[in-house]
């Protein structure tokens, strides 16, 4: 048996346009089949160093008293709030991580049924490389003495596109890039230019040492070390990736394509993606690569919150965070559904920035900052999930392991009730991809929008902003401070955005961030204050 997860979304083009912006009247089937391949390494074998989901909630981190004091309060534990909470830890600030679920990882975690374990959302894992800084995950996993087994993917993706487009993103560039201009041969030089326009980025983010851009005393040292590689992404924090792409490209079937790329990474098309995100994810996969971890994704957050305990810190389940406790207008502590609070010097919190300003932070009126930040983006749709466990004989032993197709559905069919949806796209598989596939279900579990926002607490089951209209590049993204003393916010909804590796270097600079203020990291107070200010300030020309 193996399992197939497939995801569908209501933000692409019902047919591939020239210049394509991608509207809401149709739907995308993502399909995640992690075990294929796999098979001598047996069924979903979880890696020694992890515990099961019923022991991850047994040790927990032993009893939270409400007396306390801790450094810091995370509450979620997202890949975000987890490599937040373990980078303070290994500094060693005291820390309590409270979870609403029964397991950590969020939109990185799983569920099981019947015997088969699913991931709950992306499986594409970025971040696991042994080269560069921008191996977040590995780094993140070491910090606690936590290593995991991975396969590499040879393929990112396999794109099944109108007009009979269908292209694989090979691990190895050069097959990728060869492939690609095969399909557009007239377009090889724009091919090139484009793609090392993204190296050029990348290349400059992966030399430098990643911590809090909110901290002027590593800003400013990183400057004086990489003099050129700061300035080339100062000068393209402002710049989309669709406009890049469009100095080199002209055929409007590759800037469709480019279009598709992008939304896989940041939900939107490449005029309304940050190019230095499209960066990390469109490089990092050649040269990181992509590597599914052994037993599933899950596996990443259990490891972290065990690291997390083993550090002497706390990470508490089924601990649901209704409200941020303000004293004095600074955050002090947290009180949940049950009525206990928890109190510490510091909150962060992995909630999006919708929840935590409009419904965990009970104040007259949201800081103006956070205005400025919902003008700017809105929540991007949740999507529709399936997950299925099928016989293994309907999937061929080279199939790729990821695969987007893109065809046109209505807005009315596609809110039509879910289980008529779900056997919709499984029909639509069947024709373009795996005969039989009908026949070979053994379990079938479907999640909506409203099941993301149940289970993983996001507003709208939303994963993460998109900007309202063409943005200036990330320029309007907010950090991990806030304008409520003592409060920090972490995970997609903060610099620099969605996906794995991002909410991993969002965690990274929040920690570092809330060291310095704790006085674990060197800090310079006034400094520090007149640095906070010049970057509000540039965000107003988001």
């Amino acid at each position: 048996m193996l399992s197939l997860s497939l995801n569908s979304s209501p933000v692409l083009p019902p047919k591939f346009p020239p210049h394509s912006s991608f509207s809401r009247r149709s739907m995308r089937s993502w399909i995640r089949s992690p075990c294929l391949r796999r098979k001598n390494l047996g069924f979903w074998s979880w890696p020694k160093a992890v515990l099961s989901a019923e022991r991850a909630v047994e040790n927990g981190g032993g009893k939270a008293e409400e007396e306390e004091e801790y450094d810091a309060i995370v509450i979620g534990s997202g890949i975000g709030g987890l490599v937040a909470a373990t980078q303070l830890a290994v500094k060693g600030a005291r820390v309590l991580v409270l979870e609403k679920y029964v397991i950590p990882g969020g939109s990185s975690g799983f569920y099981q049924r019947d015997g088969f374990t699913f991931d709950v959302g992306s499986s594409v894992m970025f971040g696991f490389g042994d080269k560069g800084n921008l191996n977040l995950i590995t780094q993140a996993l070491e910090a606690v003495d936590c290593k995991l087994q991975v396969i590499p993917d040879p393929t990112t993706v396999h794109f099944h596109l109108p007009d009979n487009l269908s292209v694989r993103v090979h691990g190895e560039y050069d097959k990728f890039i060869s492939e690609l201009v095969n399909h557009f041969p007239h377009e090889k030089e724009g091919i090139h230019r484009f793609y090392n326009e993204c190296w050029k980025v990348y290349n400059s983010l992966n030399s430098l040492e990643l911590k809090s851009l909110e901290e002027p005393i590593y800003l400013f040292g990183q400057f004086f070390k990489k003099p050129v590689e700061c300035l080339t992404l100062a000068f393209y924090l402002p710049q989309n990736t669709g406009d890049i792409a469009r100095k080199f490209i002209k055929d409007p079937q590759l800037l469709s394509f480019i279009d598709a790329e992008c939304f896989i990474l940041s939900t939107v098309n490449a005029l309304h993606t940050p190019m230095i995100n499209a960066s990390m994810v469109l490089c990092d996969r050649h040269l990181g690569g992509v590597n599914y971890p052994v037993g599933g994704v899950g596996g990443i957050a259990k490891a972290l919150a065990n690291g997390l305990v083993n550090k002497g810190s706390k990470l508490l389940y089924k601990a649901n965070v209704t409200n941020i406790v303000l004293k004095d207008g600074k955050a002090v502590g947290v009180r949940l559904s049950d009525g206990r609070e928890f109190f510490a010097k510091t909150v962060i919190s992995n909630a999006t920035r919708w929840d935590t300003f409009g419904k965990l932070l009970k104040v007259d009126d949201i800081p103006q900052e956070e205005k400025n930040f919902q003008k700017i983006y809105l929540k991007a749709p949740s999507f529709l999930s399936i997950h299925m466990g099928v016989k293994a004989f309907v999937l061929p032993p080279d199939t790729d392991c990821h695969h987007f197709i893109l065809e046109g559905l209505s807005r009315k069919e596609y809110e039509e009730k879910k289980e008529l949806v779900a056997d919709e796209i499984i029909t639509r598989l069947e024709k373009k991809l795996f005969p039989g596939l009908k026949d070979s279900v053994v379990l079938k579990e479907v999640g909506t929008p409203k099941t993301h926002r149940r289970f993983l607490a996001r507003d709208s089951g939303t994963y993460g902003p998109m900007p309202r209209n063409v943005p200036k590049g990330l320029l309007g993204m907010p950090f991990n401070t806030t304008a409520i003393n003592g409060l920090y916010c972490v995970g997609d909804s903060c610099f620099p955005g969605q996906g794995v590796i991002a909410v991993a270097f969002s965690g990274v600079m929040c920690a570092h961030r809330v060291a310095a203020d704790l006085g674990f990291e060197k800090r310079a107070p006034v400094l520090d204050a007149a640095f906070l200010r010049l970057l509000g300030w540039l965000r107003t020309f988001a």
